[in-house]
């Protein structure tokens, strides 16, 4: 029995920080939430020279936790930044405009955009991620989705990035991917409310001042349409290329026709298309379906000369596994849909994108 993300917070609302007054959750305290299988591990945020007294807080923790249902082992620690390195600020200053820049480190960078909200792409780039990893491939997400960030809780990483010296960004990593989001600076219900320039500066410093390493591919996870993250990255890195991610109705190709033509603009070769919720397979008659229609994409990608990368299914398992903070591609690596992914990060690396 997998253990519900959402039940370990509930419990963990029900516990108090003696400072605030608030429950652990709605004080940004409970950081690096990592559930697997039964077993469940986090990190309580504290102040500096504050664990003597909230190691009472830390075991009341662990036994609201070891009390959810399904819950085998809980590992809880107790962490502090250090006073003289706190977390960067991405508003406080925007990078000098210096052209496209590679990224040290990192092979190629590959855009995943699509022109309109709500086709599936960030949960294809999580699982395209992980699923790069397993090829052996190493590889990054930058979730640029500032707005919406949701990588965090697809990847299941939560907690503030570090940085040794105020100016370098040590990202995260679970599941073989190196990731860093916006998303990791705030609460999870807090929102973004930055002009044009302060998102410039956030992205230009995600990619630019965070030690990613070495990496074979970094994938970022755009937001949708045609705007100022898109053009900033764009005009400030070297990519590679962009994947257009798209569902299969009309509606969607307008605007995924949008984002095509964006990129063409800019001088950013399109890579090719995914066609997301291509498919619905019913879970109790097996009967096959097209929700949203089907080789909208396919077309699309033929009409303009560009690959047709992957048919990806809509499926309820892959949702409850990217809400769970593990890509189906980890959780559940034998299925089809995994094995969709697998095949899609193979076709990549094949033609040297990945």
């Amino acid at each position: 029995m997998t253990v519900q993300r959402d039940a370990v917070l509930a419990a963990l609302r029900r516990v108090d920080d003696p400072r605030s007054g608030a429950d652990l959750v709605s004080a940004g305290m409970v950081r690096a939430l990592m559930i697997e299988g039964a077993n469940v591990r986090f990190v309580l945020e504290i102040a500096p020279g504050d664990a003597p007294k909230m190691e009472p807080v830390r075991a009341a923790a662990e036994a609201a936790v070891a009390a959810v249902d399904g819950v085998d082992q809980v590992s809880v620690v107790l962490t502090a930044h250090s006073a003289n390195a706190p977390p960067p600020d991405l508003k406080a200053r925007s990078a000098e405009p210096k052209g496209a820049q590679k990224i040290p480190g990192i092979d190629r960078i590959i855009a995943i955009a699509s022109g309109k909200g709500g086709v599936g792409k960030s949960t294809v780039s999580s699982n395209l991620a992980v699923a790069l990893a397993a090829e052996g491939r190493r590889v990054g997400l930058l979730d640029a989705d500032v707005f919406g960030p949701s990588q965090p809780r697809m990847l299941g990483v939560s907690g503030h990035p570090a940085s040794p010296d105020g100016k370098t960004i040590l990202p995260l990593r679970n599941h073989g991917v190196t990731l860093m989001s916006v998303g990791l600076m705030l609460r999870e219900e807090e929102a973004v409310v930055w002009r044009g320039p302060m998102l410039m500066g956030a992205l230009q410093q995600m990619l630019g001042q965070v030690q990613w390493g070495a990496l074979d591919v970094l994938l970022v996870d755009l937001p949708p349409g045609t705007g100022d993250v898109q053009m900033t990255l764009a005009q400030k890195a070297e990519l590679t290329g962009a994947i257009i991610v798209s569902t299969p109705q009309d509606i969607a190709l307008l605007d995924a026709r949008k984002g095509i033509d964006m990129f063409n603009k800019l001088e950013v070769p399109i890579l090719g298309m995914i066609e997301n919720m291509s498919t619905h397979i019913c879970s109790n008659c097996g009967h096959e379906e097209h929700t949203f229609g089907h080789g909208g994409a396919a077309a699309e990608a033929e009409r303009i000369g560009v690959p047709l990368l992957a048919e990806l299914p809509l499926s309820m398992d892959i949702r409850i596994a990217s809400d769970g903070g593990a890509p189906i591609v980890v959780s559940d690596p034998n299925s089809a849909h995994a094995q969709a992914f697998r095949a899609l990060a193979r076709r990549l690396i094949e033609a040297g994108n990945g």
